[in-house]
């Protein structure tokens, strides 16, 4: 909880002549939001002192001290028994005044050799990473999800689309395969960015560095970083980190909304082609025979909203001048909430994935229509050795001939086929088949149903690999 009475004097206060105007005070604290760095904070400030210890800054009883206390502080604030002061700003200024309040002046030592500065860039990478961690386990676990699916679905056919209209058969497997590869590249995004965010700004203090025989490298190793940071400017002002896992966040969520467009438009009455478990949908307030798809809808919703966090902090990183600015400071709240939305939205399609059932009479009824097949005669003739172009004109006349006969292609008898082309002999309705199409594209990427099982196959692999 927060309590707004605490008029504790402020840690910076001693060049200031009078309070700070009330309104401000809760202006410009961040301890509403930002207290969900404790862990993180907490973990440094346990390092940065392990270091100062080493360094010869704190003796061995002191360091014990804080350690303990900080310590003891977690346990608090996990318990809920903390109480959070506006008039101290933010995260770190609670636990550092709480601190003191039970160690006493040894607390007061803590902050030696660091400022603010570094202390929140070092918090949000930790947070950070954390993050990415359990953001990369729920794509894990939706990938899993989406390849259970087209393996129970690797032989189901439906028809596959550009522009939305009827293209050629696909299986329904493949297509599922497809969503996992976008996954797969988010998550190699998600890796690259947890690389280049996994390095260590504790040391760099306010802007240029410290005077005390700090050890950067020992509290980067303490905290699991990499490394520590090369430059001290750069170290306190740099969020291009935050910038890039908001990037890759609106890119993994335009993934999920385009998914989202097919779930909805798949379980609609004029698809009709899978049925969405009721425990992820909801009904009508006035229509009773309504069942919503809320949870694709609402995900496909929320893209915009980690859209908009990612051009926020665009437009807050845009012509600061080095090094930190308070600016800063609102790089949290888009930050937090773009995580928050993230690992929310991943966990719903993962938990929804398994669930969907596939309609596949429908789906094969409606790759029956179209003339889904076209592109499959024209390969016929091809093989027959008609040029393609010859071959393409051909079929797009047998197709206009079955619009006006009302039917498809397969439905048209051998004699009406052969008008077009005296190429064409009776084996012809091999490939005019659903199946046949399918099977006919039988090479590596391809949706043919035993392509579709060798992709599944690697794919399972990769994942082993991936948790190994």
């Amino acid at each position: 909880m927060t309590d707004d009475s605490d008029k504790a004097a402020k840690p910076w206060g001693g060049r200031f002549s009078e309070a700070t105007d009330a309104f401000v005070e809760r202006f410009t604290a961040s301890v509403t939001f930002d207290q969900r760095l404790y862990h993180q904070d907490i973990s440094g400030s346990q390092s940065h002192a392990r270091m100062l210890r080493e360094a010869g800054v704190l003796s061995t009883e002191e360091f014990e001290q804080i350690n303990t206390g900080l310590e003891a502080i977690r346990k608090d604030i996990e318990a809920g028994n903390f109480n959070w002061s506006v008039s101290l700003e933010d995260v770190h200024m609670n636990i550092e005044a709480a601190l003191t309040e039970r160690i006493g002046d040894v607390g007061k030592k803590l902050h030696t050799g660091r400022s603010r500065n570094d202390q929140v860039a070092t918090d949000i990478r930790l947070y950070l990473r954390d993050e990415i961690d359990r953001i990369c386990a729920e794509v894990t676990r939706l990938q899993q999800g989406l390849l259970d699916q087209a393996d129970q679905e690797a032989d189901t056919v439906m028809p596959g689309f550009t522009h939305l209209q009827t293209a050629q058969p696909v299986s329904f497997g493949h297509h599922l395969l497809a969503w996992f590869e976008m996954l797969q590249r988010d998550y190699s995004r998600l890796i690259d960015c947890r690389k280049r965010l996994n390095v260590s700004p504790l040391g760099a203090a306010a802007l240029a560095g410290t005077t005390y025989p700090i050890d950067r490298h020992l509290t980067a190793e303490l905290l699991g970083f990499d490394a520590p940071t090369e430059n001290s400017l750069d170290s306190v002002s740099d969020r291009d980190f935050a910038i890039e896992f908001c990037s890759v966040s609106a890119l993994l969520m335009t993934h999920l909304s385009r998914i989202c467009e097919e779930l909805v438009l798949w379980t609609s009455a004029q698809f009709d082609f899978i049925d969405l478990p009721d425990r992820f949908c909801t009904g009508s307030s006035i229509m009773p025979q309504k069942k919503n798809p809320d949870v694709p809808e609402l995900v496909r919703g929320k893209t915009g909203r980690v859209n908009g966090h990612l051009i926020a902090l665009l437009t807050l990183m845009k012509s600061q001048p080095l090094a930190y600015n308070k600016d800063n400071q609102e790089d949290k709240e888009p930050l937090f909430d773009t995580v928050d939305t993230v690992f929310d939205c991943l966990r719903a399609f993962a938990d929804m994935i398994p669930a969907i059932s596939a309609k596949r009479d429908n789906m094969q009824a409606a790759a029956s229509k179209g003339f889904s097949t076209a592109t499959d005669l024209a390969d016929y003739l091809v093989r027959k050795g008609i040029p393609f172009r010859d071959a393409h004109e051909i079929v797009g006349k047998s197709v206009a001939f079955a619009i006006e006969q009302n039917v498809d292609l397969p439905e048209l008898s051998l004699e009406q086929l052969q008008q077009f082309s005296t190429s064409i002999s009776a084996d012809v309705f091999d490939v005019l088949t659903l199946e046949g199409s399918l099977n006919a594209r039988d090479h590596y990427g391809g949706t043919a149903p035993a392509q579709v099982r060798a992709a599944i196959a690697r794919a399972r692999a990769q994942l082993q690999q991936r948790q190994a």
